[in-house]
């Protein structure tokens, strides 16, 4: 029997608005659906402004009616879909930089979702799992910076990033600068190197 669909989704803090949006890619992965299958334009898509959502006729051959959102905003303004698929499953290589330590963030459960076959999967992680979108199945900055490692900020952010685009983090205030150099926010370099690089030195701004 069709069913009436409403789709929404949702995008990460580096690509968008995150917000939790109700879809379960987990049901609809467990009917053998492709990702293609809905999301046709992924394959050959080499802008991140594409719109790879589901085509409306796409959902009529199941659900009586849909309804498909714009795609929401990004802040990445240079990606190629068509180029990564090109380079196959990037799974084992994101699993390396998390076992050898130099994956650029603390990693969370990202791990366990790296045994997998699907080239797709490899970034948009958890989706057999998941009952709504959220910024959980969205590719983190860090996974970028595994194969990009060129960082130097803030010269190296408009290769990915439009100009100007508002990337700086929420503690970044007036103050940041006096606040960190005296240890009131308790920080340390781990916290930083997804913006500024492994090999940052403070000295190398300041």
């Amino acid at each position: 029997m069709k069913r009436f669909a409403v789709l929404w989704f949702a995008w990460s803090a580096v690509w968008g608005t995150a917000h939790a949006a109700p879809f379960s890619h987990k049901f609809h992965l467990s009917l053998e659906l492709e990702c293609t299958t809905c999301h046709a334009a992924a394959a050959g898509s080499t802008k991140a402004s594409d719109n790879l959502l589901p085509a409306k006729a796409v959902c009529l051959q199941c659900h009586e009616d849909a309804q498909i959102p714009a795609p929401p905003a990004t802040r990445v303004v240079s990606f190629s879909h068509a180029q990564h698929l090109k380079m196959g499953n990037l799974a084992p290589l994101l699993a390396a930089a998390i076992d050898k330590k130099t994956y650029l963030q603390p990693p969370g459960d990202i791990r366990r979702h790296l045994n997998t076959q699907n080239a797709c999967q490899a970034c948009h992680r958890g989706l057999p799992e998941s009952d709504q979108v959220t910024s959980a199945a969205m590719p983190q900055m860090a996974d970028c910076l595994v194969c990009h490692t060129e960082i130097d900020n803030p010269f190296s952010c408009e290769k990915c990033h439009a100009k100007n685009a508002p990337l700086k983090p929420a503690s970044h205030v007036t103050s940041f600068l006096s606040d960190h150099t005296s240890g009131k926010l308790n920080l340390d370099k781990a916290s930083c190197v997804v913006c500024h690089g492994r090999n940052f030195r403070c000295l190398g701004c300041h």
